[in-house]
């Protein structure tokens, strides 16, 4: 009595639509912001770099290649390119002498500025049609699915 117990819940065809239209819908979502950020001359790795680094300001590479799931090196080649280009800058930890925190340099707002926009008109096309109310229960489904796997 009063047990919690976990409910399994059988995979059904609309469960299985569902989970096929999502990866759909982010791929078209990508797809339509890559469009818009096309005349910026921006690929999506770089864009998607920059943006882990400007949600966590101070990170390190290794942290910013958990983020966006892709090696130390990887990242480590990126944010090379984007610090010599100006748009990222490495600091010294006063916790770790080994480790270097990232930053958005002072010249990788106007580009910021540009992204904002570019997600914000993606965005106005993507939601188009709904409610704020369409909005906050999407939110609260996709929180508690991603709850579920990341318990798994």
């Amino acid at each position: 009595m009063g047990e919690d117990r976990e409910v399994t819940i059988q995979t059904t065809d609309s469960s299985r639509d569902i989970g096929r239209r999502l990866s759909v819908v982010a791929r078209q979502i990508r797809g339509n912001f890559d469009r818009q950020v096309a005349r910026l001359n921006i690929t999506r790795s770089r864009w998607s770099l920059i943006s882990a680094v400007s949600c966590r300001p101070g990170a390190t590479q290794r942290e910013i290649a958990d983020v966006l799931e892709m090696s130390e090196a990887s990242a480590g080649r990126l944010i090379d390119r984007l610090c010599t280009e100006g748009l990222l800058e490495r600091h010294a930890r006063d916790d770790d002498r080994r480790a270097r925190a990232i930053y958005l340099s002072d010249d990788a707002e106007p580009l910021m500025a540009d992204l904002a926009a570019a997600a914000r008109a993606t965005e106005n096309e993507a939601f188009r049609g709904l409610s704020e109310e369409d909005l906050n229960r999407l939110g609260e489904l996709l929180d508690r699915i991603y709850a579920n796997l990341c318990r798994s």
